[in-house]
């Protein structure tokens, strides 16, 4: 994993926490708090990044509601939340 990786992984699973299970946060927060000016860039290694931390059970990710697979394609906007607690 990259090191822009892992502070993609820190700043998602921080700004999640901070928000609660509860609430969700989009991709491309964290993307701002790592790229700056730059964050277009790493929407998609966002994505891909939420993806593993919700194939390891420390995010869950949605979509309209509704809680994506981490083994199943994404379309469209995505959510980001904390995973419950518990």
């Amino acid at each position: 994993m990259s090191a822009v990786e892992e502070r993609l992984g820190r700043a998602i699973l921080e700004l999640a926490g901070a928000r609660g299970p509860a609430k969700s946060i989009c991709p491309s927060e964290a993307a701002r708090a790592v790229g700056d000016d730059d964050w277009r860039d790493l929407m998609e290694p966002a994505r891909a990044i939420a993806r593993e931390l919700a194939a390891q059970g420390r995010v869950v990710v949605t979509s309209g509601g509704e809680v994506l697979s981490p083994r199943q394609e994404w379309r469209g906007p995505i959510r980001i939340s904390a995973a419950p607690t518990g």
